[in-house]
């Protein structure tokens, strides 16, 4: 798909569940839940959720040992400032490309292998959230209201399904390399144009190949750990912007949920900014625990708009501290396929 087709899809994916978020809620009880927030407690939540780039800068390091022994803690959270700026402020999620080019401008490494250590990060992102997604549910102190349980946990099994079997497909590229390699020609490779399968079947030997020091169990235990720290900590956030607005119900363990639920939300296309996503993923994960529509969503958007503003700043003056142009971040995506 061209980078003009996905703008063009990314910006009606926001608009259909902005709408959807909206539709139902006057303006005026909006601005009335907004006005009524306690300031303190949203400014608090904003810190925390800024202060979350630094833990995952430091996480980063995990996944770059296989490239990188020893990268800068310094230039790494100026990148995770970049890459974040660059998905609040351009289309097409041009935000992970851009994190990985500017480390490898001030890193020794190079840009392709960055990019790869952001994939792997991405993956234990997932298993990790599908697990938050599922682990509220059977935890005590965690209820929704009366007829939604069922409904509630139907969803999450058919998330974890999916969620099982990457994590399956995961171990598998690590551990058993050559048995997934040959379980895709006797599939899928028989199945796609023989083009499309050896370029498909190229792109899993260089992942592979950026996966291989993930065999050492100890970097595979400090890539989930550093994982549950950092969601962990995005979930207090969310918590106590929750509090901000007088949303007590579902507790830390509903903004855990929360915190899945949003993830994965605005993985999905949409304009910069997440602007769409964000909000409806909030009314969707709280509407089970009786939050009404009009404080969801009065939160969702204070706490978005709060969270929006300081890693854009950071990342903008890193870009000019780095010495990276407005068109290199841009054209990011380009370079790192050059490079691959």
């Amino acid at each position: 798909m061209t980078g003009r087709w996905q703008t063009v899809l990314g910006v009606t994916v926001s608009l259909v569940l902005l709408y959807w978020a909206l539709h139902d809620v006057s303006l005026a009880e909006l601005w009335q839940q907004v006005r009524a927030a306690n300031l303190w407690l949203l400014t608090l939540s904003v810190t925390i959720q800024t202060a979350g780039f630094l833990i995952r800068a430091a996480r980063w390091k995990v996944f770059l040992k296989p490239a990188l022994a020893n990268p800068v803690y310094g230039a790494r959270f100026a990148s995770t400032c970049i890459g974040f700026m660059a998905n609040n402020l351009l289309p097409a999620r041009v935000g992970e490309f851009a994190r990985a080019y500017a480390l490898s401008r001030s890193q020794p490494i190079s840009v392709s292998a960055s990019f790869g250590s952001l994939v792997v990060e991405r993956l234990f992102d997932g298993l990790t959230l599908a697990a938050f997604l599922a682990a509220p549910l059977f935890l005590p102190g965690f209820s929704v209201a009366p007829g939604l349980g069922d409904q509630l946990i139907g969803r999450v099994i058919g998330v974890l399904v999916i969620f099982g079997g990457a994590g399956v497909a995961l171990l598998m590229l690590i551990w058993r390399p050559d048995l997934a390699q040959r379980a895709f020609r006797a599939t899928l490779g028989r199945l796609l144009p023989r083009k499309t399968a050896e370029k498909i079947g190229e792109i899993m030997r260089s992942f592979i190949a950026g996966l291989g020091a993930m065999r050492k169990p100890a970097l595979v235990l400090a890539g989930f750990a550093w994982s549950l720290v950092h969601w962990l900590w995005g979930a207090l956030a969310l918590y106590v912007g929750m509090l901000a607005f007088a949303i007590e119900r579902p507790g830390y363990l509903g903004a855990i949920f929360l915190q899945a639920v949003n993830a994965f939300a605005v993985s999905i296309p949409s304009s910069p900014g997440f602007f769409g996503p964000f909000e409806a993923s909030v009314r969707l994960a709280l509407s089970p625990f009786g939050v009404p529509a009009s404080q969801a969503v009065g939160y969702a958007a204070a706490f978005h708009i709060g969270a929006f503003l300081p890693v854009t700043l950071l990342g903008l003056f890193y870009l000019g501290r780095l010495g990276l142009s407005w068109g290199e971040v841009g054209h990011s995506e380009e370079i790192v396929e050059e490079s691959a």
